[in-house]
């Protein structure tokens, strides 16, 4: 009979239907393997309290520390109850909140003096930090209960499991108790040569070693070899599709003397910088061989990349072939449309009467022109008279036929999957050249993980023209003046003559359910925090108060698209002298005549999009100003991000600094997830040398034994890998 493997058991066999749901919905685990693979964020050592001061606002923790008191208040005379704890790590404190009738059994347990494990998501109230009804664990010292806690763990180390809040760590490392057994049975991926060169445990004792350490020994032997493995399989995956890549034949596209590119450098106003002439020739010798170019272009915003992709572009139509340029979406491929078309003039009106003799037409398409424009577009394609085209995905649907594909050039990679790319394959006679663009710095070893089947060019300095950016933090809870300040800077920007963006995390009209509001109303747990500031709101309270009299407009994501077509192009007519946006302004929006940019509540951002919003001012020859106003308290991570990003204009940097606050299952961000997911051990910033190791490793086992014949463990273990890979990219369709 067939038995299923230990570890694709599914966990409602082992932990129970109840908590196999929650594992399930919550934490993306079904099978025991899954579990096994589920590893403790950190470890509290017995004895040891967690450092209160650390905690991350707004996330769900679990933290050791021990109770200092506990009273209970009433409020609304008299009919309400609260029971508050202070915790304490010996230096800090937290206050616990209870309210209602859960009160009781929390005073009973929570004397002062106890000890015990505290999981809930962290907040502030009246500016002290705060943990509102949170689950706990007792940790009790005496011999003879420790059978019923967690003091059944024989280790002096306790693991500290990802948790949510529908499934506390201590619940978590129950359930490995019951799975634990099944470790014995796990396949080896690692070729036994490899594992024994690098000194590394077997893949049993790491799993053991990682759930139960007895010795903090154990916990490094164990996270070396599983880092070992994500690190090494993955790598396995991307040198197998660079070795199928390597075999594919591809047309050699070299531009010509004379054609269109000699053309259009002839009449570019200004020469190229010395990056611009570095990356073109990386990407001018690939066009020239007869495999495929996978290239990944990096550059800040405004490095010029769109120009170096359209020479790129040109080259082709000068060799004969058409090029394809994706943008993520139609707002973007209208921008491309049009900065390219005015960047070649006349040069982008073959056909037409006027156009140049060396010209080709620029086609736009996306999935909303109407009928008539679409089929034109599609005619323009496959018969050649479109020698480039720019569109969104719908350029990647099976009407749309090509008369020869040599280049294709995808704006913004990471909104853009394998299995789009070989649709794309497939449109050329042959497979096309590939080059994927993005203002998103990625350090190298996120380059050597998401990007791995890739090769790279950076484009690191910005054009001539370009203006620094001072950028500053404004305190507005503690330092309110400031804040008064900020928009008198912006009133002087105007009165210059320049334009300003005021940008905020949420729209403002988001429909509130009344059953919603009526309960937000009652909890009065929720009245630490306020929601984030709103466009509508901002907009028209400056409008009345510190802008009053200048013209402010509004541009958001939920606008019609002739609406908001209509509001850029007054901002960028200079008509509009301050624009409230989301941040649909991110991408693409080039206006050289804004100056200043205030951001409201920017700890609500991430580091690199706080980077990529700053990128819009300063893009003329008046230098730029970017004041990122915060609530947060001066001791928070989120305050020290936003320093980081007040400190440097280097988007590398804080690259590095968004990685490293990061939780690492971020890093890839939720479209690379088939990738993330398989990363639970690798910390893509500090593993530097295990990646590039692990690249070297997999290049030669790849390359000895492409098929990976002899290697059936790793064969099951990419198997896997690309299954969970496939599914997400399918899913993202």
């Amino acid at each position: 009979m067939d038995l299923v493997p230990a570890l694709e058991e599914p966990l409602k066999k082992v932990v129970g239907p109840a908590t196999a749901k929650v594992m399930a919905e919550h934490l993306d685990l079904h099978t025991v393997g899954d579990l096994l693979h589920h590893y403790p964020r950190r470890y509290a050592e017995r004895g040891e309290l967690t450092r209160l001061a650390d905690l991350p606002l707004d996330e769900h923790v679990t933290v050791v520390a021990q109770v200092a008191s506990a009273r209970i208040l009433k409020f609304n005379g008299g009919k309400g109850q609260r029971l508050e704890v202070t915790i304490t790590d010996g230096g800090g404190q937290v206050q616990l909140v209870f309210f209602g009738r859960g009160i009781h059994k929390p005073h009973k347990d929570l004397l002062p003096g106890t000890r015990a494990m505290f999981a809930g998501k962290v907040s502030v109230f009246n500016r002290k930090m705060q943990l509102a009804h949170p689950a706990y664990e007792l940790l009790r010292g005496d011999a003879d209960e420790a059978g019923e806690t967690v003091g059944s763990w024989a280790g002096a180390l306790l693991p500290i499991y990802p948790a949510t809040a529908k499934l506390e760590s201590w619940k978590i490392a129950k359930s490995v108790d019951m799975v634990l057994p099944s470790a014995q049975e796990a396949v080896d991926p690692l070729p036994p040569s490899l594992r024994d060169g690098r000194a590394l445990v077997p893949l049993t004792e790491a799993l053991l070693k990682i759930h139960r350490p007895h010795t903090k020994a154990d916990i490094a032997a164990a996270r070396d070899r599983l880092k070992w493995d994500e690190a090494f399989v993955l790598q396995v995956a991307l040198a197998r599709r660079r070795y199928a890549d390597a075999q594919l034949p591809a047309v050699a596209r070299r531009p010509k003397e004379g054609g269109l590119l000699d053309a259009f450098d002839a009449k570019l106003p200004f020469t190229l910088t010395e990056g611009q002439q570095k990356v073109s020739k990386e990407i001018f010798d690939d066009l020239a061989t007869e495999h495929p170019m996978h290239r990944l272009l990096q550059g800040e915003v405004g490095s010029g990349k769109t120009m170096v992709a359209l020479r790129a572009m040109l080259a082709v139509v000068d060799a004969g072939g058409q090029a394809a340029m994706l943008a993520p979406t139609e707002v973007l491929a209208q921008q491309h449309h049009r900065s390219i078309v005015e960047m070649m003039g006349e040069l982008a009106e073959g056909g037409m009467l006027g156009g140049a003799d060396q010209a080709t037409k620029v086609t736009l398409l996306t999935g909303s022109m109407g009928a008539a424009a679409r089929r034109q577009a599609l005619l323009d394609l496959v018969t050649g008279e479109a020698g480039i085209v720019i569109g969104t995905h719908a350029l990647i649907e099976d009407k749309v036929q090509f008369h020869d594909l040599g280049l294709v050039v995808v704006d913004e990679q990471h909104r853009f999957g394998v299995e789009q790319r070989d649709a794309l394959r497939g449109k050329g006679k042959q497979p096309p050249h590939l080059l994927v663009m993005t203002a998103t710095p990625i350090p190298r070893t996120v380059a050597m993980t998401v990007f791995g089947d890739l090769e790279t060019s950076v484009l690191d300095q910005l054009p001539a023209g370009r203006s620094p950016i001072a950028s500053h933090v404004v305190p507005a809870q503690d330092k309110p003046h400031f804040l008064a300040r900020a928009w008198e800077r912006v009133r002087e920007e105007v009165e210059n003559g320049h334009q300003a963006y005021v940008v905020c995390p949420r729209i403002g009209d988001e429909e509130e359910d009344p059953k919603k509001a009526k309960k937000k109303a009652e909890d009065e747990a929720t009245a630490e925090k306020r929601p984030p500031l709103a466009v509508l709101d901002v907009a028209e309270q400056l409008a009345r108060g510190p802008l009053q009299g200048l013209r402010v407009e509004v541009l958001h994501g939920r606008m019609q698209p002739e609406d908001k077509d209509a509001v850029m192009r007054r901002f960028a007519a200079g008509e509009t002298q301050v624009l409230v946006a989301t941040t649909v302004i991110e991408v693409g929006v080039n206006v050289p005549n804004a100056t200043a940019m205030v951001i409201m509540d920017a700890d609500r951002f991430g580091v690199s999009q706080l980077h990529q919003l700053r990128g819009r001012v300063g893009r003329g020859s008046a230098p730029g100003l970017c004041l990122l106003v915060t609530d947060m308290p001066e001791a928070s991570p989120a305050r020290g991000r936003l320093g980081a990003v007040a400190s440097t204009l280097d988007g590398f940097e804080l690259s590095r600094i968004d990685l490293e606050q990061r939780r690492e299952g971020d890093v890839l961000g939720q479209a690379q997830s088939g990738v993330r997911s398989s990363l639970r051990m690798l910390a893509v910033i500090e593993d530097e040398e295990v990646i590039a190791a692990a690249r070297e490793e997999a290049v030669a086992v790849v390359t000895d034994d492409p098929d990976l014949e002899r290697l059936p463990a790793l064969r099951t273990a990419l198997d896997a890998l690309l299954d969970a890979e496939r599914e997400q990219y399918l899913d993202k369709g």
